[in-house]
């Protein structure tokens, strides 16, 4: 009995040792340590989890502290992640956003159960509620004056290019008409205080302009999300014959950099500093009174290296003005230099490694045109 549990603790570990098995089959994370005995994948904690939820279709266990019998050893041995993926990841949409171990619940959840509950994926050409070019339906939306959150009717159209809000059901006319290439969309649990929460945010006269929404379905919003991608991804085909669907796919909606409380001073470098919301959304960098304000206080580029942008840890010497927290930074740019405080020195850290990582990329020309839009305007 003891030689047989050995030969089979041996073979687990054989498969589990296999390089497409050394990741999460759902998120990515590595050095996964759960697998599914009835789909034959291996995935992290946070995953098997959610695998947890839906015992009809998937069966967890722990590669470490239970027991595996000989059938679901040989039955992990002939599937793993590779073959699993091969089946239910057959046809995903080029648009469809693939959550990692970074994201939120709610998207990696809604992934998990799209791909083995609802089978998605696994046929051609699949009639999928996000992907026929036309989305209506409610959504709970923050007031902007108010902070309520109360029903909007929504309308995302792929024909007309834009998306819609109607403050009641039966309007006619839209409350605003939002042009899809000049739209984001990312999940904000946290901020929104809300596990379905989504920040949608737009241009307005080259101004960032947020949305807050949730909905109570997590299959929803998320359905929501990804028909906002499919429709920014047909609308850039036709903008960008020429560019590959993985160019494109590159341009659709995207996290922000980095967010969080930094202090600032004004332009004479004199002032008292003040606790803003920072969002590096790329090359913009907004500040809020709120986290959940409608409209930035205000906006910088931030351009790159070699047309003179730079980050620098600490504060000019002699800088004047209050400031409680000590961890400065400096964003140097070509017409003045903007002053911030961090709370500690990780935060300090993680901003200088968020500018960093754009300043060190090459602008592009729709870039040369916004950041001679910002020089204009000041």
């Amino acid at each position: 009995m003891a030689g047989s549990n050995e030969r089979i603790v041996k073979a687990l570990k054989e498969v589990w040792r296999r390089a497409e098995n050394s990741l999460c089959a759902d998120c990515g994370k590595p050095d996964p340590d759960w697998a599914s005995s009835t789909l034959g994948v291996f995935i992290c904690l946070s995953c098997s989890g959610i695998h947890r939820n839906i015992p009809s279709i998937s069966k967890v266990k722990s590669l470490k502290m239970d027991h595996w019998d000989d059938a679901q050893v040989q039955f992990l041995a002939k599937h793993g992640n590779a073959v699993t993926k091969a089946i239910f990841e057959a046809h995903i949409p080029i648009y469809y956003y693939q959550p990692t171990y970074n994201d939120c619940q709610v998207l990696r959840e809604q992934w998990i159960r799209a791909k083995y509950e609802r089978e998605e994926f696994t046929e051609p050409g699949k009639q999928l509620p996000y992907s026929n070019g036309v989305k209506e339906g409610i959504l709970w939306k923050r007031g902007r004056d108010n902070g309520q959150f109360l029903p909007r009717k929504f309308l995302l159209s792929e024909r007309e290019g834009c998306l819609k809000y109607f403050t009641k059901q039966d309007a006619k006319e839209p409350k605003i008409n939002v042009k899809i290439d000049v739209i984001n969309a990312t999940f904000q649990p946290v901020k929104i205080g809300n596990p379905n929460g989504l920040q949608i945010t737009y241009l307005k006269d080259n101004k960032t302009r947020n949305i807050f929404v949730y909905h109570e379905s997590g299959k929803e919003v998320v359905d929501w999300f990804n028909a906002i991608r499919s429709v920014q991804f047909h609308y850039l085909k036709v903008a960008f014959p020429i560019a590959s669907d993985n160019e494109i796919k590159n341009r659709l909606t995207r996290n922000f950099l980095k967010e969080g409380y930094m202090e600032k001073t004004g332009p004479k470098q004199r002032e008292a500093f003040k606790k803003r919301w920072f969002t590096l959304d790329h090359r913009r960098l907004m500040y809020f009174k709120d986290p959940l304000d409608a409209f930035a206080k205000g906006e910088v580029f931030v351009g790159s290296r070699e047309n003179g942008y730079s980050v620098q840890k600490g504060l000019p010497s002699g800088t004047q003005g209050n400031f409680s927290w000590h961890y400065g930074l400096t964003i140097v740019t070509p017409d003045r230099e903007y002053l911030f405080t961090c709370e500690t020195e990780a935060e300090q850290l993680d901003w200088v490694a968020a500018f960093t990582s754009v300043i060190n990329q090459a602008m592009t020309p729709q870039e040369y045109a916004i950041e001679a839009y910002f020089k204009f305007k000041s």
